[in-house]
């Protein structure tokens, strides 16, 4: 992981410290990509760069094992907005992070395996187009410091959920979530905060 760190230090934007990348990873416009001290990009996972505002990554960022970053399509379509991810953060393994429009993810964020946070939406409202045809809309998300979001949650465009909160696993975020709450279910809504689960 060491030595695939130090050649791929050599083709990223920018790299402050220690880098290190496991097998199998696929990553394609690092010339986009800026990571901090202690980035881990585990095996297989796949990072794609090629964005207006680029990807950075902070201080102490894992990238799980299968997880797919993807701001822009690889067959000729519109450039993605990127990603931004805080220190201390993790993309768990097989999570998919489709930041066509700007995602910022906050700093010491906990993500569980396979959660998806798209942040766009296909157009579909002229039946005589097909689906894939109208385009789509980028909203943009955003993830607060501190927050933890359970296996196989999405997050869908639009959406800003507040510093301290969870997602429970499962749960399908259509709408803002506040701060240190906590919200489950399709779509997510409010089941309690974090202060009253304290012993």
């Amino acid at each position: 992981m060491l030595l695939r760190g130090l050649w791929w230090r050599l083709w990223f934007k920018k790299s402050s410290g220690l880098v290190l990348i496991g097998r199998g990873v696929a990553i394609r416009n690092p010339q986009h990509i800026v990571t901090g001290n202690n980035f881990v990009a585990e095996d297989y996972c796949e990072i794609q760069g090629l964005s207006r505002t680029g990807i950075r990554f902070g201080d102490g960022v894992t990238i799980g094992s299968f997880a797919m970053i993807r701001p822009s399509g690889y067959y000729g379509r519109e450039t993605g907005i990127g990603l931004s991810v805080g220190s201390r953060s993790n993309i768990g393994p097989y999570c998919y992070i489709g930041c066509s429009g700007k995602i910022e993810i906050g700093e010491n964020v906990l993500m569980g395996p396979r959660v998806t946070i798209i942040a766009e939406n296909h157009n579909f409202v002229d039946t005589e187009i097909p689906i894939k045809d109208q385009g789509v809309t980028r909203e943009s998300i955003k993830i607060g410091n501190d927050c933890w979001l359970g296996g196989n949650s999405v997050i869908l465009a639009g959406t800003h959920i507040g510093d301290g909160s969870i997602i429970a696993a499962g749960a399908v975020v259509t709408k803002d979530v506040p701060p240190y709450t906590i919200v489950a279910g399709v779509p997510a809504r409010v089941i309690g905060r974090r202060e009253e689960h304290e012993a």
